[in-house]
């Protein structure tokens, strides 16, 4: 994460905002299941499996197997698009903006949720490097072990401020799931509708910073 610049670093603290908030709602509408946290749905998994939960085990392989598919596509529009992670985040806003939708035509099930799965899938590749992303946007686990590791680097003197990018990505992560727990008591669609702005929004963010980066450089050649 040292790579990453502090601006980037707080939109994806804002990314993982989100992540945590569409965690909450469909882990909500789901009756236990994630989008964005696929090792919970690994462990449940195995559970259902044991206790004869098809329905639930299906939808739960349903969810990893979408979230995968969303690190492929994320991954394949880092090596071909010029702008991936403007479209990356758009494309995720739409998905959002999708099942919203689908729960206005009366659509409620449990499977409408892998295209969110998909979009947060996506969102992990946004800063990559080596093929492998720098910043985890959606799993609190890998940030946890990022903030333990910070903290011994505090209490040795080796560094005093490591631990204050993974903490702020995951307080941001476990903010937003607070967020999407409260904005589900107006409805899911509504919820959805809300993050899939969110993520608008901080595509427009990109989308700018981008422009500014463009003109910073054709100013100092």
């Amino acid at each position: 994460m040292r790579s990453v610049t502090r601006r980037d670093l707080w939109i994806s603290a804002g990314l993982a905002f989100v992540a945590g908030y569409v965690d909450a709602v469909g882990f909500i509408e789901t009756g236990g299941l994630f989008v964005s946290f696929m090792s919970g749905n690994s462990t449940q998994l195995g559970i259902e499996v044991l206790d004869g939960g098809v329905e639930t085990a299906m939808v739960a392989v349903g969810l990893i197997v979408a979230f995968v598919i969303g690190v492929i596509i994320g991954g394949l529009a880092a090596g071909h698009l010029r702008d991936q992670r403007r479209w990356v985040v758009l494309g995720s806003a739409a998905a959002l903006a999708a099942v919203a939708g689908l729960q206005l035509a009366g659509v409620d099930s449990s499977w409408r949720f892998l295209l969110i799965a998909a979009a947060m899938g996506a969102l992990n590749t946004l800063y990559l490097a080596d093929g492998r992303a720098r910043v985890a946007i959606t799993y609190a686990t890998g940030t946890l072990v990022s903030v333990g590791l910070a903290l011994s680097a505090l209490l040795t003197r080796t560094s005093t401020t490591a631990w204050r990018r993974p903490l702020l990505l995951w307080g941001a992560l476990a903010a937003g799931a607070v967020g999407g727990a409260g904005a589900y008591r107006l409805g899911s669609e509504t919820a959805l509708f809300a993050a899939a702005g969110a993520l608008v929004v901080l595509m427009i963010v990109l989308s700018v910073q981008r422009r500014v980066s463009r003109i910073g450089r054709a100013h100092h050649s």
